[in-house]
């Protein structure tokens, strides 16, 4: 009896042992080519970096989990400096002398934007990354947008804070708007959308000035604004413009009773930890903070991969505004490779199209002009700042998601200068 049962158990032991651990199968052959532009200098390198670190581990992943179609993949990419002319240039070079197999944008609207006429000269599949309603003009097929702004993008952005003024117009008196916009193509796309926003919420405007990006003393602006006595102030700007002209208002002690809308950059670490308490009070937009309600399946393991690899690589050390987004664009591309097991860009559009997607910001699904189906915009207030650490802000404290009410941690506090800065 002994016996047998030691013959049993032997006879187990040789059977693990002749078939091992399972591993996913090293992906073999020609690598799959996925060529870019990315801003990792200049005045977009802020996020820029982040979302190539992103793409990187993701890239990491895939090739960990067999590839795809059995092939490796590889990232060919180009520093775009922030320059909008450098980037005809490279998505030629990309399709025409590297001959990568698809492309995908950089980081932001204006480098996204002049990439168009050459993807669409080549036909080619083509997601890009935080662009702002880019296809309005081309009304390209093979165009889709990684940016939760739905339908009608333009208005989406500001509509939140909109929503805020509405709410407390009575009780604030708020009747007239000051407006400062940055002269970049994101920007006045904003602005456009915020009109259409201040018609709706029956305010007057009282200033209205577009300057351009190479600003670097905000004061005469928000000394003009100030002279207007506007209830409400709106700016729209990228992230050095953002950073100048909120330490203006701060020097300046500006007086107004909502200041924010369409400000870029104090979303990204290193900025909020420049800024610190001179952010409190700015009501702006956000795409996903580590909200309960935000960390959707995969988000915090990558987040997790993301900050230990992040100090090395001098990028975004919590990577919150891009990191997850980069992620999940190519999650979405990959998918539809794999799925329609080609690189046919026929084939891998009309599947982005007409599928949604699991990704690690949530569903994702495409509408008309490749935009998001629904809008999925966070409005936030930063409140309560002290310092300028890095811990200040970690896990989205600092900031508060303020809309819509799914998404919604806590209360709007006005007027701005109650706040304390």
């Amino acid at each position: 009896m002994v016996g047998k049962m030691v013959r049993r158990i032997a006879l187990a032991i040789a059977m693990l042992l002749s078939t091992g651990p399972v591993f996913a199968e090293a992906p073999s052959g020609s690598p799959i080519a996925i060529g870019f532009s990315m801003p990792l200098t200049g005045g977009l390198a802020v996020n820029g970096t982040s979302g190539l670190l992103a793409m990187q581990i993701w890239a990491e992943d895939t090739n960990k989990n067999g590839g795809l179609l059995g092939r490796p993949v590889k990232l060919i990419y180009y520093d775009d400096q922030t320059n909008p002319s450098l980037v005809p240039g490279i998505y030629t070079k990309l399709m025409d002398v590297d001959k990568v197999d698809l492309v995908i944008s950089g980081y932001g609207t204006n480098i996204a934007a002049p990439a168009m006429p050459v993807v669409i000269q080549h036909n080619a599949t083509f997601i890009s990354l935080f662009a702002l309603d880019i296809n309005e003009e081309f009304k390209y097929p093979k165009y889709f947008s990684m940016l939760p702004v739905g339908p009608d993008p333009r208005p989406a952005i500001t509509a939140g804070f909109f929503d805020i003024v509405k709410a407390n117009k009575d009780k604030l008196g708020l009747k007239t708007i000051a407006i400062a916009t940055g002269d970049g193509e994101a920007t006045r796309n904003g602005t456009d959308g915020a009109r259409v926003n201040i018609k709706k919420a029956g305010l007057d405007i009282v200033y209205d000035k577009t300057y351009p990006l190479t600003t670097t003393d905000f004061s005469p602006i928000i000394r003009a604004i100030q002279s207007t006595n506007a209830d409400v102030v709106l700016i729209s700007s990228y992230p050095n413009d953002s950073v100048g002209v909120i330490r203006s208002v701060n020097e300046l002690g500006l007086k107004t009773k909502v200041f924010g809308g369409n400000l870029t950059g104090p979303q990204s670490t290193s900025i909020k930890t420049s800024l610190g308490p001179s952010l409190n009070g700015i009501i702006t937009f956000d795409w996903w903070l580590p909200a309960p309600a935000m960390r959707f399946p995969g988000v915090m393991e990558f987040l997790k991969t993301y900050q230990a690899r992040a100090g090395q690589e001098g990028v975004d050390p919590l990577g919150y505004y891009l990191g997850p987004w980069a992620y999940a664009r190519m999650q979405v591309l990959g998918e539809a490779i794999e799925n329609t097991k080609g690189l046919d860009q026929e084939k891998i559009a009309e599947y982005i199209r007409s599928h949604s997607f699991k990704t690690v910001v949530g569903d994702v699904a495409f509408g008309e002009k490749g935009e998001w189906k629904e809008a999925r915009i966070l409005t936030v207030q930063f409140q309560n700042i002290k310092g300028t650490s890095v811990d200040d802000f970690r896990d989205g404290k600092g900031e508060v998601v303020v809309g819509p009410d799914q998404y919604k941690a806590g209360d709007v506090i006005l007027p701005y200068s109650s706040n304390n800065r």
